[in-house]
């Protein structure tokens, strides 16, 4: 009995030994498998808007890490969406930075699988009046809380139907806080008066309107039809934040409509005001 076992084990080690097993030292681990990227594209990128970002390549299921800006700084709530695959995966976030943003991939221990800079714009919003369009640029690097707080009214169609109240030759257009009817808007919130900010109330600059009180701005803006320094100052200043790139003479039309007691006679109505970059 003791030489048919014996026997038996030198049969196992050796068909053991055949197929690798045995634990030799000649058996070889198996290697875990890399992603590679090669593409990574955005659907658009706009300032505080959801941007997807499609990341294509192989072997994306083995798992990878996608970073938007020095930690995650500059694109807010970023998310991956369900049904990603080995060779697509879409992640999504809100940009909060403007200029040139740094996307980075990078494979589950920390290596970078690929890198890219996108650019993205100033917010622009085009306001449409009854009286012409103008374009409208903001910049949120210099007044970020008023550039916010003009979005979340224009997102929410606030300024729709909303009249051109105030209108003062060779000094400014004010809207939005009245309809036609003289009836006053809701608004959200006041906000944090943004002053200085390093930039001033020049022709064709936009700024926020308010009450004496410094912290006391809601909705209504202001276009300057001349250079008005003074209110960079005046009274604790008035906080510009963007400018007209596109529709000066439909400033200017407006500004010269007849008024009574600086309310135009005819309504200088806002139809739309929409964020197009």
């Amino acid at each position: 009995m003791k030489i048919k076992t014996l026997a038996i084990v030198s049969v196992i080690s050796t068909l053991l030994a055949g197929c690798g097993g045995g634990g030799s030292s000649n058996s070889t681990p198996s290697t875990a498998i890399t992603p590679t990227v090669t593409s990574v594209t955005p659907d658009r990128l706009m300032f505080a808007n959801t941007t997807r970002f499609t990341v294509t390549g192989q072997n994306l299921d083995q798992g990878i890490n996608f970073v938007v800006g020095a930690f995650l700084s500059m694109c807010s709530g970023l998310t991956e969406a369900a049904g990603g695959t080995a060779t697509q995966k879409v992640f999504s976030c809100s940009p909060t930075a403007t200029g040139t943003i740094p996307v980075v991939v990078q494979s589950n221990n920390g290596s970078v699988l690929f890198e890219k800079s996108l650019i993205v714009p100033l917010p622009q919003v085009s306001l449409k009046t009854s009286m012409g369009d103008m374009l409208l640029e903001l910049d949120p690097n210099k007044a970020p809380i008023t550039v916010n707080n003009f979005l979340q009214y224009v997102w929410s169609n606030f300024y729709t139907n909303l009249i051109f109240h105030r209108v003062v030759p060779g000094f400014v257009i004010q809207g939005g806080g009245f309809n036609s009817a003289g009836q006053a808007a809701t608004t959200r919130d006041p906000i944090k008066l943004e002053v200085p900010n390093g930039l001033s109330n020049l022709r064709g600059t936009v700024a926020m309107a308010r009450t004496s009180a410094l912290n006391s701005a809601t909705s209504q803006f202001y276009i300057n039809t001349v250079d008005n320094v003074a209110l960079d100052t005046t009274g604790g200043g008035y906080a510009v934040f963007g400018k007209v790139v596109n529709g000066l003479p439909v400033v200017d039309a407006i500004s010269a409509v007849q008024t009574s007691n600086s309310w135009p006679a005819t309504p200088v109505v806002i139809t739309s005001a929409t964020q197009t970059q």
